[in-house]
């Protein structure tokens, strides 16, 4: 599996436990990386873009409300293609971890 771009990655992440709006992804990723990414309005949107395309997130057309200027506001959801994208990704991730501990480039993490 090709490994998935950041934006992508962040964008399916911080849909995997809520339906989230635009703005709600941004605040979701910057808190995710305690505000060391900020994606701009051309990433965010022609991403989310790309992924309705590719089927990795839909509408949530139940969740959809106008906002106080009566502009819609489009809710998003993660699909079953998308969660299986993420989760490849987790774990592509988690390998390249495992190797880079069995390497001792980075300590083992602390056990309980």
């Amino acid at each position: 599996m090709t490994p998935l771009t950041p934006a992508v990655f962040h964008i399916l992440l911080a849909l995997a436990s809520s339906e989230r709006h635009g703005y709600g992804i941004q605040k979701e990723i910057q808190r995710h990386t305690n505000g060391q990414l900020r994606m701009g309005p051309g990433t965010l949107y022609g991403t989310i873009q790309r992924l309705l395309e590719r089927g990795w997130i839909e509408e949530a057309a139940k969740v959809s409300r106008k906002t106080i200027d009566e502009r819609r506001r489009a809710y998003y959801r993660l699909t079953r293609a998308g969660r299986s994208a993420l989760d490849g990704e987790v774990e592509r991730m988690d390998g390249l971890l495992r190797a880079a501990r069995a390497e001792r480039i980075i300590p083992r993490a602390a056990r309980g």
